[in-house]
């Protein structure tokens, strides 16, 4: 069983900047892929970063490419989404999600249902 606890959202301007965190339960925390979805009103949840238990690399949604950068801490269960240049089209509700051995890349693809764990979420408005 893992849990997952996001902080860091709020409410900041078109070009600021923001760090998301993500805390994690469980001692297997290592043979997991971490990543960052959203949702913003109205629409399906969207994948916007992973990064692979393997350490075999990160993987970005096009929409954020440049801009965002996931990281992983495996000594503190910890996973970050840093967020830079933000854009109004960015706000949404950020859930920080977890899935037993895949690689970041198929977590970009993968169904909401085959997600193992969710977080509650944290919300992210950007104003312009």
């Amino acid at each position: 069983q893992v849990q997952l606890v996001e902080s860091g959202g709020g409410l900041v301007q078109a070009g600021d900047s923001l760090r998301l965190s993500c805390a994690a339960s469980g001692r297997t925390f290592s043979t997991y892929t971490m990543g960052w979805f959203r949702q913003s009103p109205g629409k399906e949840h969207e994948f916007v970063a992973g990064a692979s238990w393997s350490g075999s690399g990160t993987y970005y949604a096009d929409s954020v490419k440049g801009r965002f950068t996931i990281s992983r801490d495996n000594a503190k269960n910890t996973v970050d989404l840093q967020m830079n240049s933000l854009k109004p089209e960015d706000t949404a509700v950020y859930y920080c999600v977890a899935r037993y051995l895949a690689s970041a890349q198929a977590m970009s693809v993968m169904p909401k249902g085959n997600i193992d764990y969710w977080g509650a979420g944290t919300l992210v408005t950007v104003s312009s």
